[in-house]
Order: structure tokens, then C-alpha cells, then sequence
């Protein structure tokens, strides 16, 4: 025997005795062990090497990943795929690895490889389901995601459309497929499949209304979807149908004023409401082609950190040209007012998804945006009626709406009746 063999074998020795020693290994000395006995008994311990590594991505004890981490993960993929494929339990460790290295590689900027895994993902899920007999295919969701966030539009609503049929037949599931509907809706409007975005949200609709009649869903959330439809059919000509649609929900509001909700809810509405009011500002909100952009409907916790940096970048921008164009708006409200009430609401809807996100205080950091918002609506309607009684009855909605997220029902009712007193037939997107 060599003398590298020799250590080799006393490598192995250590790392078995560590084991078994009784005592709880340290994660980092946990994966040095598995590293050393994969290479003697791949079967036992890859798939315990994939496990410890993606373990070892993350510091329970501190709140914060490793400065590795991306390495890490990336060596458990590779610890994963060097299973013998006949393993059964080959094809969960390697999901999960896979995975874990996706959501590093997007929160480092690298889109394209993430999206990459999450195409592995969705090939093993898709065997997975071939199997369990399952529509619901693990990863599809994952995979639209990154798919909408590379701009590839319609790739994303094919694959929502395919995860919807599979999800809609079990029902609403704590939520579950409220969320689905809506980055489904949306998944379609950003393709350009406009009527089939509307016939997704009517179904999103109706089936909140019956889930609120019920008391298992939050009244609120059902406003909110209502106002949204409502703004989606004026966007296509639809005004007496929108109408209607806003007398729902004028009467969905009152009952909020006068009893509040039925129920206790956890406090998801407020991130409900955020994602909404995202989706409204989406059309005039659309990124340069080569961006990462977040995927319109999607919840903001999963977004990619490219995704995060460029929504408050472009947050940061607005306020700048907001502050530039107030002066010009006021020397000159012909040229210039529409154009600030324009960008100033694309700044009050980043700025209220930023602080949903990041403070159970969003409602005083956000307030005065959604004020200022109006007050800028209210000129434009004092100086061209025309123009400014739909951005008036926008602007007063999304006051409302705000207000409901903060539990002040009673504002958000005036300013609701107040906008719809300026609606009258006019288009609100």
C-alpha cells in the first residue's frame, strides 16, 4: 500500500469515526466526512453528500448563508447527478439540489443558467408526474416564472395555462389556487392574449366571491380582484360591464365600512393588494427588452434579486423625474401635468409594493404618495376635464384601495364613491 492510499484510508477511518462518534458533527465537518465516504460508497453517501451540502448553504444558527453558497449548491447538483440512476431516491435529491442552485444563481444574476435548472427541474418533474399520475407537474410554476421574467411572454402562459387545468379541478387550497389564477391572468396579459387574460380573472372573480360568501377567503381580496376586473374591462371598451362590476364592489366595500371583516384573516390581503396593484401599473410599466423584468401576478417574496434591484432602481428613477417635472408642470400644465400625474402613479405603485414588502408600517411611508397622487389628479381635472376625470377616478381607486389594505374602510369608501362619481363611461387601466 502506498503511502497515499494510506492516508486515504485513514481519511475514511476519520471520517466514519466522526459519524459515529455520538456526537452532533458540525455541518461543515458533516460534509468533509460525506465527501471522503461518497468516494468509497457513492450509493450510501451521494445522496447524503447532496443533502449536507445544500444544508451547509445555510446558518440556522446565524440567519444567513454561506459566503460559498452558490458553490455549495452547485457541487450538491453535482453530487446529485453522479447518482446511479437506477437509485429511486435519485430523482427527489436531485430536484431539491436543483432547486436550492436555481435560487442561487438568480439571486447572483445569472438567469440564464438558473433558468436552465429550472428546466431540469421541470423534466424531472414532469417524469415524477408521468408516474404518480399527478397533473400537477412539480416545477411547472417555477419554470413560468423564469420564463416571464426573461420576457419570453407567451412560453410563460402556455406553461400557467397547463399548470391551471391541472390545479383548478382540486378547488381552493388555503389560497393556493387564488395565486395561481392570478399569475395566470396576467401571464396572458402580458402575451397579448387579452381576452383570455379577462375569461382567467372573471374565473379568479367568481371564484372568490364564493369563497368570501363563504367565509373562507378575506373580503378584501375579493374588492380588490372585483376593482382589478373592472379596470381590465374599461381597458377594452367595456365600460357598462365594468360598471357593473364597480357597483359589486361598492357594495363589497360598504359591508367592509359597516362591519369590517367577517373573519380574522392571517394578513395576507395587504400582499394581495400589492400584487394587484402591481398588475394594474404592469401596461405602462414594461421593461427594455434585455432587463430581467418580475413576473406580473407573482407574489414579490420570490422574485430574483436582479428582479428586486431593478423594481427599486426604476423606483429611484421615477422619483427623480417626478421631481424634475413638477416645476415644468406648474410653469406649463398643457405640456407637462398629464405626464406627472402619469409618472407619479408609477412611483406611488413601486413605492407601496417596496414598503408592503419590508414593514408592517407601509401604510404611513405610502400614504402620502397615494395623497399627493390625487391631489396631481385633481389638478389635471380642474385644468382639462377630459383628461383628468379618468386619471381622477384611477388615482381615487387607488386610494381606496390602500386605504382597505390599512383597515380603514371608511376613507376607502368615500374616496371608492368619489371615483366612481368621475368614471362615467370613461377607460381606467
Amino acid at each position: 500500500m502506498s503511502h497515499s492510499e494510506k492516508i486515504d484510508q485513514d481519511d475514511i477511518l476519520r471520517a466514519r469515526t466522526l459519524l459515529l462518534a455520538g456526537t452532533h458533527p458540525t455541518p461543515r465537518d458533516q460534509v468533509d466526512a460525506y465527501r471522503v465516504l461518497a468516494r468509497v460508497s457513492p450509493a450510501a453517501y451521494l445522496p447524503l453528500l447532496a443533502r449536507a451540502l445544500r444544508g451547509l448553504c445555510y446558518d440556522v444558527t446565524t440567519g444567513r448563508k454561506h459566503a460559498d453558497c452558490v458553490a455549495l449548491s452547485e457541487e450538491a447538483v453535482a453530487a446529485a447527478r453522479a447518482i446511479d440512476p437506477a437509485e429511486p431516491s435519485r430523482a427527489e435529491v436531485l430536484y431539491d439540489a436543483l432547486d436550492t442552485c436555481q435560487g442561487e444563481l438568480y439571486e447572483h444574476g445569472r438567469h440564464a443558467e438558473g433558468l436552465a435548472l429550472r428546466a431540469e427541474m421541470l423534466a424531472i418533474g414532469r417524469a415524477q408526474a408521468a408516474v404518480s399520475g399527478n397533473p400537477a407537474v412539480p416545477g411547472l410554476r417555477e419554470w413560468a416564472a423564469g420564463l416571464s421574467e426573461a420576457g419570453r411572454y407567451a412560453e410563460a402562459a402556455d406553461a400557467l395555462t397547463e399548470w391551471v387545468a391541472a390545479v383548478l379541478p382540486r378547488g381552493p387550497r388555503s389560497g393556493e389556487l387564488a395565486w395561481s389564477l392570478l399569475e395566470w391572468a396576467a401571464a396572458l396579459d402580458d402575451a397579448g392574449r387579452s381576452e383570455e387574460a379577462l375569461a382567467a380573472f372573471e374565473e379568479l372573480v367568481g371564484m372568490q366571491a364564493a369563497e368570501a360568501a363563504d367565509d373562507r377567503s378575506p373580503m378584501a381580496c375579493h374588492l380588490y380582484s372585483l376593482i382589478r376586473y373592472a379596470q381590465m374591462l374599461d381597458a377594452r371598451g367595456r365600460g357598462r360591464q365594468a360598471d357593473a362590476v364597480r357597483q359589486e364592489a361598492l357594495a363589497l366595500l360598504t359591508e367592509l365600512a359597516a362591519t369590517g371583516e367577517r373573519t380574522s384573516w392571517s394578513g395576507y390581503q395587504a400582499q394581495y393588494w400589492a400584487v394587484l396593484l402591481s398588475f394594474a401599473g404592469a401596461e405602462a410599466d414594461r421593461p427594455a427588452p434585455e432587463g430581467p423584468r418580475t413576473p406580473t401576478g407573482a407574489a414579490p417574496l420570490p422574485w430574483s434579486r436582479d428582479g428586486r434591484r431593478r423594481y427599486t432602481a426604476d423606483r429611484t428613477a421615477l422619483r427623480e423625474e417626478v421631481a424634475a417635472l413638477t416645476p415644468r408642470a406648474a410653469e406649463d400644465p398643457d405640456r407637462h401635468l398629464a405626464e406627472l400625474v402619469r409618472l407619479h402613479r408609477g412611483l406611488t405603485v413601486r413605492s407601496a409594493v417596496h414598503w408592503q414588502q419590508r414593514t408592517h408600517l407601509f401604510a404611513e411611508r405610502a400614504r402620502p404618495l397615494f395623497d399627493a397622487a390625487v391631489d396631481l389628479a385633481r389638478r389635471l381635472a380642474r385644468h382639462d376635464p377630459a383628461a383628468g376625470a379618468p386619471a381622477l377616478a384611477r388615482a381615487l381607486t387607488d386610494r381606496s384601495t390602500f386605504h382597505t389594505a390599512a383597515q380603514a374602510f371608511g376613507p376607502a369608501l368615500a374616496d371608492f364613491r368619489e371615483a366612481l362619481s368621475h368614471h362615467s363611461g370613461a377607460t381606467a387601466s
